[in-house]
């Protein structure tokens, strides 16, 4: 799954739930490479969306790797249980816990990919070191919380920084990612996507394949490492 490939991971949040296995499909044959589910709590950001059930459900409709964003007070506590329901990437917020280092070497432990995601006002410096045990930084480029969010300019600044020290390391991006806003995003530095209205409330395109073909051409265009897309 994170092999170093550039690659665009539709966000069901912008999916329609009255035809939500449908939506996986289109988004499949489309060539999205991964899943982005979002867990909000209500508490740690504002609104209430999902948890297991909707990841457990996905996991046996889907061989899509499923990567789970916890937008969620107490990560920790409910790490294991998405584990158990098929998540294959567990990111937590470095705003929600105390110690980075050690909320990522739990989930870690787990089995899974681990990512750590910050939010657009909360500086760098919070990652406080948890960058050598992640596999996957997330830089929001809104905040954390809603959908259909306007792309901040200061999430740039983070990818660039974050790749300067840390060339290996992968980065993801979410929040207001469209054919506009991907390719300075994958100029400085961003490996993985995360789309939602862009592919899913598209109605000016026929399928999600071509809003899909649409961001890889912005993705390619930025020079760097080309997406393959998936066959």
């Amino acid at each position: 799954m994170l092999d170093g490939s550039v690659q665009i991971a539709p966000s069901i949040l912008s999916a329609d739930f009255s035809r939500l296995c449908e939506e996986i499909a289109k988004v499949d044959r489309g060539g999205a490479d991964m899943i982005h589910l979002d867990i909000m709590d209500g508490h740690f950001v504002p609104n209430i969306t999902y948890a297991m059930p909707i990841v457990e459900g996905l996991r046996r409709y889907t061989d899509l790797p499923l990567d789970v964003h916890l937008m969620i007070s107490d990560p920790l506590t409910y790490a294991k249980p998405m584990v158990d329901v098929g998540a294959d990437l567990l990111t937590f917020h470095v705003e929600a816990v105390q110690d980075p280092v050690e909320a990522a070497q739990r989930i870690g432990e787990l089995g899974v990919a681990v990512g750590v995601a910050l939010n657009p006002k909360t500086p760098l410096e919070k990652l406080a070191g948890c960058e050598s045990h992640v596999d996957m930084v997330l830089v929001m480029s809104v905040e954390a919380g809603f959908g259909g969010q306007q792309f901040a300019p200061v999430s740039l600044e983070k990818l660039r920084a974050l790749k300067d020290k840390h060339p290996d390391l992968l980065l993801e991006v979410d929040g207001g990612i469209n054919a506009n806003t991907i390719g300075p995003a994958r100029q400085a530095g961003c490996d993985l996507f995360v789309v939602g209205s862009a592919i899913f409330r598209r109605d000016d395109l026929d399928d999600y394949g071509e809003a899909m073909e649409e961001l890889t051409a912005a993705i390619n265009a930025a020079g760097g490492k080309e997406r393959m897309g998936q066959s």
